[in-house]
């Protein structure tokens, strides 16, 4: 019998879904592994928006500290909530092939977004999604909505919201369904980075890092990566009004990204386009062009 591994992992029925997703991937190595359960901080304090909790790795920290104490030995994140400096002697040992990267109206009574009723009440966890409403419906009303996917559907069944927003990813796998619901554009809505990915975290110095590295997906890992790169460059961390998303169309790779107040007034939302191999230059053409037009002062007012 191979090595048995211990997989750190939250405890909500996503959370749990992306673990086995990975055991499963785990097993044809030869290494058999059992889940450790641990509550973050994210998952304890759940009555105020996530935002206003502040701090790096609200998802992340508590399990980080067990792989550093080498009591777990890898950790399954959505690549989402995974901060972009790791703790060090902490690396990402894989990214998992990407599932559908964008976000999911749902809702029960309004077949779409443009459907809802004036000042309608939509619940989302993201000042991300938050901002990007405002800019399609400015009279939208983005309420905090915290807990887990069933926890929020529950509160959208109750009559707190007219819709909500989550990630198609968590939808898909967990098998939602709804009267209604419709994924929004990369166009309408861009994602989070990393969005619809998963992270393995494991310790640098771990004797099955590189056998567990074997597991990432190259095509995932290298968009994933340009979105953490350009959050990174701005000074952005998981909880900013901040999307970016990066896809392969054949030989040419798009990167798209949008920074803004939460207003939906103040806002720069860009794109490049050019080969695959000239990924990274491609990069900091966005960079260039986003600092051109004002993101770090736009994203220091969100800091104040």
């Amino acid at each position: 019998m191979g090595a048995r591994v211990v997989i750190g992992s939250r405890g909500s029925a996503l959370a749990l879904w992306q673990a086995r997703h990975v055991q499963d991937l785990l097993a044809p190595l030869g290494l058999q592994s059992e889940i450790r359960v641990v509550k973050t901080k994210g998952d304890k304090i759940l009555d105020v928006p996530l935002a206003k909790i502040g701090g790096k790795g609200l998802f992340t920290k508590e399990l980080e500290i067990l792989l550093l104490k080498g009591e777990i030995d890898l950790a399954v994140h959505s690549l989402k909530d995974v901060p972009v400096d790791l703790q060090e002697g902490l690396v990402l040992a894989c990214v998992s092939a990407r599932a559908n990267p964008q976000d999911c109206f749902l809702s029960y009574q309004y077949p779409n977004l443009q459907a809802l009723p004036p000042h309608a009440r939509v619940g989302t966890t993201s000042l991300r999604r938050a901002m990007q409403l405002k800019t399609l419906r400015m009279d939208i009303d983005p309420l905090s909505l915290r807990g887990n996917v069933q926890r929020r559907l529950e509160r959208l069944e109750n009559g707190d919201f007219e819709a909500v927003i989550l990630a198609c990813a968590g939808v898909e796998r967990l098998g939602v369904e709804l009267p209604y619901q419709v994924p929004l554009s990369i166009e309408e809505m861009i994602p989070s980075m990393g969005q619809g990915a998963l992270g393995v975290e494991m310790r640098a110095n771990h004797p099955l890092l590189t056998q567990i590295s074997s597991l990432n997906d190259p095509l995932s890992a290298l968009c994933c990566g340009l979105e953490r790169d350009f959050v990174r460059a701005l000074g952005g961390g998981c909880q900013v009004p901040l999307g970016v998303h990066a896809r392969l169309q054949g030989d040419q790779i798009e990167i798209r990204a949008m920074v803004g107040l939460l207003d939906g007034q103040t806002f720069i939302k860009e794109r490049v386009v050019g080969a695959r191999t000239r990924a990274p230059e491609l990069l900091q053409d966005l960079l260039r062009i986003f600092k051109q037009q004002g993101a770090l002062e736009v994203l220091a007012k969100i800091h104040v």
